[in-house]
């Protein structure tokens, strides 16, 4: 009889496990291959196409007023009255607010009694220089005395000039302690209040003149540039259900760069009736890009690329779309967008013409 150790019995109990486990697997293998994937022709795919033209770009702007106006303390004083608050509607020459000046007033008081004593002397002079005349004439004085006479009046004269512009001058540091609106507007916001002390140059209330405004934005170089060339732009307000057109004469580019950013201000006057918009609210602007034109080695430069919205599938901090790849599968590609148009957005990297874009991203992600 032939005994058989126990470590070649585990040897065997394990081989035999093995081939157990295998059998299982391929069966298990089987099953799983046996499960249907989604065809990849049930997806609905955008071939990928350049645009016919350059189109436009956007830019960021913001509504600012043509006129409008920061009012500081030109004297120091206490204020003691605010007669408006942000939103009133005020008009030219209106009192808005007032800082204590009753030491200028009494200074511009003080000043007129020095010229009311100058113009009595003024009047003794011209009658003393009367009687030395009519004295002279008879030949009861001199020259000498004539002439000294009138050097008195004439001095009273040039005293009594002094003193008045000193009362001018006296007049109007008075009325600087009262600030007045410079044009018909309305008051943006009001940064004091009573018994705040004001200085020389302390802002006290801005104003605004609604019935003319304008969007401000900042272009690079060249799309500013090309705006002097252009025979309409295109803005996009809050309050506006769709773009605005308006004519390049309504559009001014600042002949100056700024030296920190390298960009130009360019400023498009909006229509007389947008009433409801206020200085410092977001807008759009849109200008025609500029022209396609061949690189130096001579390839023609790249036209833009859209695509529908509805194509574009956002994970974390990825972008991307499924593309239809060789062997027929969508396959996730991260692009790089541009801004959007209605149900299109620019693809600025990542597509080229005669992709095969899935327009069911979640579909095509479930077949992927």
């Amino acid at each position: 009889m032939t005994t058989v150790s126990a470590p070649f019995q585990q040897r065997r109990l394990c081989a035999l496990g093995a081939i157990a486990l295998a059998a299982a697997g391929s069966l298990g293998g089987t099953a799983w291959a046996q499960q249907p994937r989604p065809p990849a022709s049930a997806l609905a795919y955008h071939t990928v196409a350049a645009a016919t033209q350059a189109g436009w770009h956007s830019h960021e702007a913001q509504v600012e007023a043509v006129r409008d106006a920061l009012l500081s303390a030109q004297v120091p004083g206490a204020i003691v009255a605010v007669q408006v608050q942000a939103g009133d509607a005020v008009k030219k020459g209106q009192p808005l607010l007032k800082i204590d000046g009753r030491m200028a007033q009494q200074g511009a008081v003080a000043s007129q009694a020095q010229v009311s004593a100058a113009q009595a002397q003024l009047h003794v002079a011209r009658k003393e220089y009367e009687r030395q005349q009519q004295l002279f004439a008879k030949h009861y004085i001199s020259q000498a005395a004539l002439d000294s006479a009138q050097a008195q009046w004439q001095a009273a004269q040039a005293q009594v000039k002094a003193l008045q512009a000193q009362a001018g001058v006296a007049a109007t540091q008075s009325g600087l302690h009262t600030i007045t609106a410079p044009f018909d507007g309305i008051v943006a916001r009001v940064p004091v209040t009573v018994g705040d002390m004001a200085l020389p140059g302390t802002p006290l209330i801005a104003l605004y003149d609604p019935s003319a405004l304008r969007i401000t934005a900042q272009l690079a170089n060249a799309p500013a540039q090309a705006l002097r060339q252009a025979d309409e732009v295109q803005i996009e307000l809050p309050s506006a259900a769709q773009r605005l057109r308006l004519a390049a004469t309504q559009v001014q580019v600042l002949p100056s760069a700024d030296p920190l950013t390298h960009t130009v201000t360019v400023r498009v006057a909006l229509p007389a009736d947008a009433t409801k918009l206020v200085p410092g609210l977001f807008a759009r602007l849109w200008v025609p890009a500029t022209a396609p034109s061949a690189s130096a080695d001579g390839a023609a430069a790249r036209l833009p690329v859209w695509i529908p919205t509805q194509a574009v599938v956002r994970r974390a901090e990825m972008t991307g779309v499924y593309v239809q790849a060789t062997n027929g599968q969508p396959q996730l590609r991260q692009v790089r967008l541009g801004p959007v148009q209605g149900d299109q957005i620019e693809v600025l990297s990542g597509l080229r013409p005669g992709d095969q874009v899935a327009l069911e991203p979640q579909k095509a992600a479930k077949g992927h």
